[in-house]
C-alpha cells in the first residue's frame, strides 16, 4: 500500500500571511513622482525671475499637510 501525499488547502488565504501595505507605501512612491514631474515639467525660467514657483508651492502645501498630521 502506498502512502497518501499530503495535500494543500484549497484556500491559501487561509492559513497565509496577511498581505497589507501601511498608507505610506503608496504615498512616497506618489509623492517622489509628482516631485520628479514638477522638477522636470516645471518652467526654470519663471523660477529665475523670482516669482512662486509651482515646486515651492507643492513643496508648502506638503508641509502644511504633514503639519495637519502632527508628523
Amino acid at each position: 500500500m502506498s502512502a497518501r501525499t499530503p495535500t494543500r488547502p484549497a484556500n491559501p488565504a487561509d492559513g497565509g500571511m496577511d498581505v497589507r501595505l501601511p498608507w505610506w507605501a503608496l504615498a512616497l512612491p506618489a509623492l517622489a513622482f509628482a516631485v520628479l514631474l514638477l522638477l522636470l515639467t516645471g518652467p526654470s525660467d519663471a523660477q529665475a525671475a523670482g516669482g512662486s514657483g509651482a515646486l515651492a508651492q507643492f513643496l508648502e502645501l506638503v508641509r502644511q499637510t504633514l503639519g495637519h498630521l502632527g508628523v
